[in-house]
């Protein structure tokens, strides 16, 4: 009689412990599926960025270092419907050939609402940066030649934000070609675009911005 009973005690908490993980089991999938379709009905898209200006407004070439000062334009747009974007870090500079060539500028935190259009115009400077020996003989090479190819980048970090939940944060990473080109002798008409900057010792007046130009985005 007692050994029925023992049996009956565990038949039962088999029984309780069978229906305790089928109900565990159904609960991860409901959540994993409510997941996923929140997930692939608000799957964010990254923001498109655009250079739309940069003045570089001088250049001093040294031996082997770098000084230079300019002023960028850059336009970003959240393309998304229902979900906003925070900007918690963003840090501007300008590369020559992947080396800096400015220091890195910090952008202000902000937040951007769904299908907004931020512009930043920050001040980029370097003074005596150092470059390695072929990147100043490839800069001076350029400059006389008529053209300078740069590029504008922004390293950052962004949060994304759907009602009142907010995302954890994601690496942001902007690189904008700019494409500059000698505005010619004195007394040429000037290019519709950008700022001019005196380039003393090369035969070139000036160097100026020729087009707005998009940006990739990696997030």
């Amino acid at each position: 009689m007692g050994k029925e009973k023992h049996h009956k005690r565990e038949h039962h908490l088999r029984r309780c412990c069978g229906g305790f993980a089928a109900c565990l089991l159904a609960l991860v999938l409901v959540v994993g599926f409510i997941t996923l379709v929140v997930y692939l009905a608000l799957r964010p898209s990254k923001p498109s960025f655009y250079l739309q200006d940069l003045q570089l407004r001088s250049i001093d070439l040294g031996d082997p270092s770098l000084s230079a000062n300019a002023q960028v334009t850059l336009a970003s747009r959240n393309p998304n419907e229902h979900v906003g974007i925070y900007y918690n870090r963003l840090d501007v500079f300008v590369t020559y050939r992947d080396e800096p060539v400015t220091v890195p500028v910090s952008l202000p935190p902000m937040y951007q609402g769904h299908r907004d259009v931020t512009i930043w115009s920050p001040v980029l400077s370097g003074e005596s940066v150092p470059v390695a020996g072929y990147v100043a003989d490839a800069i001076k090479q350029d400059i006389a030649a008529g053209y300078v190819m740069l590029q504008v980048k922004v390293d950052g970090r962004v949060k994304w934000k759907v009602g009142s939940w907010v995302s954890g944060s994601y690496h942001l990473f902007i690189s904008c070609p700019a494409m500059l080109a000698s505005a010619g002798p004195a007394g040429a008409g000037p290019l519709p675009l950008g700022g001019a900057m005196s380039v003393n010792g090369t035969g070139v007046t000036s160097l100026r911005f020729t087009q707005p130009t998009g940006c990739s985005v990696e997030v």
